[in-house]
């Protein structure tokens, strides 16, 4: 009998990695107590070829969640802490002269990475901030002229601080619309921060993590999550909800075509993750607040939308 883990991509079915993909959650919830949901968003966001931002306090557990992403999936990690005296040569690389063979040499910087964790983004400089925009979006950056292609697959985790606190600089719609799910971690509840608590933090249990998945399994899996069926139907639906964020006044501006294939795609993720083969409207409606939130700027100048404005917004939308 094949092993999950050597099923050829042909075998391969959201029904059959139920079970493994569960055990990859399962692992992770040791680990990120208390947020099953955060980390669910965030292996669907990974599955669905997209970038993750967290935006929370400092001390939540955002670094802690990369990193046991990655050591769950296989995935060559690298962090950068950014700074507000960060240049963007101190993410891509930069090239050297070397004397010896009278040639220049390009030494790649952290993003040539398969998840890199941009630690406080916004404490950098919008400049900074946009030398990821090429990367983000064509997995490819370009240096001196020369395109070089970044690792498969490449995830970036960005972590950002409440724009109230000291020494931030928002990030500019172009770059959050690159991110294909925004987050919040938040506080623990009373039972798992009592254990948190008791066994004194997890972020020792680290290096003691294994890989799941191999590195090549998850492009696999990717393209099995692309082919998880929707019905006309739901796509009836997402088009309505999206339509309804661009009449309705409380938005500046409503979602943009990216916008609704980004919502198809995590949808997608999301029925992956609960091992069925078709997206259901349960599926959007799940996923619909970390995909929006951060896309919908509200007419009042108070920000970005609120968890009251999506609950809104669905309740607004019939299923048909």
């Amino acid at each position: 009998m094949d092993s999950p883990l050597l099923l050829s991509e042909s075998k391969i079915s959201p029904s059959t990695h139920a079970v493994q993909i569960a055990g990859v959650i399962a692992a992770a919830n040791r680990v990120i107590l208390g947020k099953d949901e955060a980390v669910r968003l965030a292996f669907a966001c990974l599955l669905a070829r997209g970038h993750l931002l967290i935006e929370d306090l400092p001390g939540v557990g955002k670094t802690t969640l990369a990193q046991t992403l990655a050591r769950l999936l296989g995935l060559r990690f690298s962090r950068i802490q950014f700074t507000s005296d960060m240049l963007p040569a101190d993410i891509i690389g930069i090239s050297i002269y070397d004397r010896e063979k009278n040639t220049f040499r390009f030494l790649p910087g952290a993003i040539f990475s398969q998840v890199l964790l941009a630690d406080e983004i916004n404490r950098a400089t919008p400049k900074t901030q946009s030398a990821l925009l090429e990367a983000m979006e064509e997995r490819q950056v370009t240096v001196e002229g020369e395109t070089r292609p970044l690792p498969e697959p490449f995830f970036v985790i960005g972590t950002q601080n409440p724009s109230t606190q000291v020494g931030t600089f928002p990030l500019p719609e172009s770059q959050l619309d690159r991110f294909l799910l925004r987050v919040e971690l938040g506080y623990p509840d009373r039972a798992a921060e009592r254990e948190l608590l008791e066994s004194g933090g997890r972020r020792d249990t680290l290096p003691a993590l294994s890989a799941h998945l191999r590195p090549d399994q998850l492009p696999r899996l990717q393209r099995v999550v692309e082919s998880v069926h929707v019905a006309p139907a739901l796509l009836d639906y997402v088009q309505a909800l999206v339509e309804a964020t661009r009449t309705n006044p409380r938005f500046i501006h409503g979602l943009s075509p990216r916008a609704a294939l980004a919502l198809l795609s995590v949808a997608r993720a999301w029925a992956f993750l609960a091992g069925r083969r078709m997206v259901m409207p349960e599926d959007v409606q799940a996923v619909l607040p970390s995909v929006a939130r951060h896309r919908l700027q509200l007419a009042d100048g108070n920000g970005h939308a609120r968890a009251e404005d999506i609950a809104g917004l669905i309740r607004s939308v019939a299923v048909t």
